[in-house]
């Protein structure tokens, strides 16, 4: 994705200046930073104004159909991307390629906003659990990896990885993909009986795999279906990627694999109350920013503070 995206900012950058514009590592300063970021943020209407850039990159659009114009990118898209360009150029020092990031001199980054997590109760994850699906085999088979993915927390690309080897002395082992480059730390959970049963019920299979895995698209598709079918379509506080605006939603139409690991580390921490402890279990890191959200919705303990007034 970021290779595309950098594509297309040279074509662009070679349509304003009239030039045979290449970007070149050791040319890229705080400024091209700034103009590509601008690039990030307007590139809907930069498809509009200029839209020979999306039909000549063969390497950007790898389709015989008429390109798609970009949608508008969240302000969290946009500080991801860049944060994904910043860890490149940090490679690019660490192997020696350059002697200094562009980005020790760049400011304009920002940090994420996010809205408070919205998750499940322990309740309603065991009525998906036990909910009747023979009658619809392959989204039962998608509703026993979501209720697996809830039992253990982990985010759905280390899911997708997992084998029987996985498992070792009845807990889950594995290194998380988004932190194994910076902290490769052995996250260790233990399967309770649901989750050992979930596993039984696969392993007898033969496949290599925990779990027989679609796309992530038709899982997350696959999630949205079985909330509706089991009626779990209360209304949830989300604030809009896009907009940051904040905004009510049906629980059931913003349901996806992400939040089996919010519902996992919200429903831990609603028991324990403990940053350390559950960050053991879920791979987050000491200080999290995380857990702070996770506090903001624990909604047993305002009741509890409030009633002390009585």
């Amino acid at each position: 994705m970021l290779a595309r995206l950098l594509r297309r900012f040279e074509l662009y950058r070679q349509k304003t200046t009239r030039t045979k514009f290449t970007l070149i590592l050791n040319d890229f300063d705080s400024a091209e930073i700034e103009r590509f970021k601008e690039f990030v943020v307007n590139e809907p209407k930069i498809y509009d104004k200029y839209p020979s850039i999306y039909k000549t990159a063969s390497d950007v659009v790898e389709t015989a159909r008429k390109p798609r114009r970009p949608e508008k990118r969240g302000e969290n898209s946009v500080i991801g991307i860049l944060k994904r360009l910043r860890a490149f150029f940090n490679w690019c020092v660490r192997r020696g390629y350059l002697d200094r990031t562009p980005f020790a001199t760049f400011t304009g980054i920002g940090s994420e906003k996010y809205g408070t997590p919205y998750y499940i109760t322990i309740e309603e994850r065991d009525l998906i659990a036990d909910f009747d699906l023979s009658d619809k085999p392959a989204l039962e088979v998608q509703r026993d990896i979501f209720v697996f993915q809830c039992l253990i927390g982990c985010r759905v690309s280390d899911l997708l990885e997992m084998t029987s080897g996985s498992i070792i002395n009845g807990a889950i082992e594995y290194i998380p993909n988004k932190t194994k480059n910076e902290r490769p730390e052995v996250v260790r959970v233990p399967l309770n009986t649901r989750a050992r049963q979930l596993v039984e019920k696969y392993s007898a299979k033969g496949a290599e795999k925990l779990f027989p895995f679609i796309s992530a698209q038709k899982y997350n598709e696959a999630i949205k279906k079985i909330f509706t079918l089991c009626e779990i379509t209360r209304m949830v506080t989300v604030r809009n990627p896009k907009t940051g605006e904040e905004e009510k939603r049906p629980i059931n139409e913003i349901a996806s694999s992400h939040m089996a690991r919010r519902t996992f580390i919200g429903n831990l921490y609603k028991k324990v109350k403990d940053p350390s402890l559950v960050g053991a279990l879920s791979g987050h890191k000491e200080g999290s920013k995380a857990f702070a959200r996770y506090r903001e919705i624990d909604e047993d303990l305002k009741k509890e503070l409030v009633s002390l007034l009585d």
